[in-house]
């Protein structure tokens, strides 16, 4: 039986993968389950590195994984990748560190880089410039280099929720120490400011699609490769 590690950022990441799923809680760390001939775990404690791998733990804690995948939303680094698609990931570039993970076989095209911060438009071209990479997260390096520590295979699978030219605030200074988006104290900021709420509605919409695709393209996934 193979034992398989689903680990996200946010719970609307695996709302589209998880239904009729077992829930329970490690601590801060949000956990389902199913099985089948084979188990699935998904994850989710928060957003960043840290985060990840807290969630990574919590599922390693009472038995070996066998296959890791980091699932959830991503932002485009270029134009070369739709909102509200997900694309299979080639491989995760750590933008702290400059180190490079290689998915395994049966990846797609698109690199990943994972950086410290949620990127506004500047911090994408930053990117783009630095690296060979179409998307951007918070979260899969952590993931990448747990996996190949442990050499067990890893995938990414990441849903655009925002293009390259999305006029959006700064999410960041509404994240906390672990990791927690503070939804409550966005909604008010954003309640004040009107002239990102097309843009705010946009991403909303975007990142349903995306869900959607990510559930669409794991299923495929795991049916022709794994």
């Amino acid at each position: 039986m193979t034992r398989t590690a689903l680990i996200a950022a946010m719970p609307g990441e695996l709302k589209n993968i998880v239904p009729g799923w077992q829930p329970s809680r490690v601590e801060t760390v949000r956990l389902w389950s199913h099985r089948d001939e084979n188990l699935y775990v998904a994850a989710c404690a928060g957003a960043g590195q840290a985060a990840a791998t807290r969630a990574f733990a919590a599922i390693e804690k009472d038995a070996p994984i066998d296959l890791v995948f980091s699932i959830g939303w991503a932002g485009a680094v270029n134009a070369t990748v739709a909102a509200g698609k997900a694309y299979n990931v080639a491989g995760v570039i750590d933008a702290r560190t400059g180190e490079r993970f290689r998915c395994d076989a049966g990846a797609g095209e698109h690199w990943l880089v994972t950086s410290p911060i949620v990127a506004d438009k500047a911090e994408k071209d930053r990117l783009a410039a630095t690296y060979p990479a179409s998307l951007v997260d918070m979260e899969a390096a952590a993931l990448a280099r747990l996996a190949h520590m442990r050499g067990i295979p890893f995938y990414a699978i990441k849903g655009v929720s925002d293009p390259l030219d999305a006029k959006l605030p700064d999410f960041n200074r509404f994240i906390d120490a672990n990791g927690q988006f503070q939804t409550a104290k966005f909604a008010l900021y954003a309640l004040l400011k009107p002239s990102y709420w097309p843009s705010l509605i946009k991403m909303g919409e975007n990142s349903k699609k995306a869900s959607q695709s990510i559930a669409e393209s794991l299923s495929e996934f795991l049916q022709d490769e794994v």
